[in-house]
């Protein structure tokens, strides 16, 4: 006899498709979710992308690039981008000069935070094919 939540099994496969993220290649506790959301909140809220760009490739002379595997204040584990996040880029550690505030000077949650932090831990990874 077939189950029925045996249906739902390939619904919860499609935020790992459209991510290109398996479950096992994402840092524990991080889920498709949550990269979801910190996408929308790069975006957005979290005003990221008026310097790292809407995809992450860095406006010159503003933020770095989020895309390549190059990590300029830490070791690009995740739990390292939510560290620099939290705590910020001063004007004279930054790779251009201009700082980044705590947060991106956003009034994102620790949470929301985490969110964004699990979508830029994305970005510098290859995608699953």
């Amino acid at each position: 006899m077939l189950r029925p939540w045996l249906f739902a099994l390939p619904l919860l496969a499609v935020p790992y498709a459209l991510l290109g993220q398996t479950t096992d290649s994402l840092p524990p506790g991080v889920t498709p979710a949550m990269v979801g959301e910190g996408q929308k909140l790069f975006a957005g809220a979290g005003i990221c992308g008026a310097c790292h760009g809407p995809d992450g490739k860095g406006v010159q002379g503003l933020g770095a690039n989020l895309t390549d595997t190059k990590w300029l204040h830490s070791d690009g584990s995740y739990d390292a981008i939510v560290r620099q996040i939290l705590q910020g880029v001063t004007a004279d550690k930054s790779s251009t000069g201009v700082a980044m505030p705590p947060k991106g000077g956003s009034q994102l949650t620790e949470a929301q935070v985490r969110a964004v932090a699990a979508y830029v831990w994305t970005l510098g990874r290859p995608k699953a094919r």
